[in-house]
C-alpha cells in the first residue's frame, strides 16, 4: 500500500545545500542509503530530488526499503 511521507523525514537537508536519505530508498531501478550525498543539479534513479524539496513523497516500504513511487505536488 501507497503511503505519504513528508520529505525532511526521508531526506536530510546539509549545510552545503546537498541533500542525504535517512533511510534506504529505492528510486527507478536503484537503491541508496544515508551514505550516499545528492548535489542539486545531480539525477539519481533519473530524479533531482532538489526539484521536489519539501514536497510529500509517496512511497511504498518492502523490507526496510522505502521505493519513491512519486511525490505530491504541494
Amino acid at each position: 500500500m501507497e503511503n505519504r511521507y513528508k520529505f525532511l523525514d526521508v531526506f536530510q537537508e546539509n549545510i552545503d545545500g546537498s541533500l542525504t536519505p535517512r533511510r534506504q530508498i529505492h528510486v527507478n531501478g536503484v537503491t541508496f542509503g544515508p551514505g550516499a550525498t545528492f548535489q542539486k543539479g545531480v539525477a539519481f534513479g533519473g530524479i533531482d530530488f532538489h526539484l521536489y524539496k519539501y514536497w510529500d513523497i509517496a512511497g511504498i516500504e518492502q523490507n526496510g526499503v522505502l521505493n519513491i513511487t512519486g511525490f505530491f505536488n504541494q
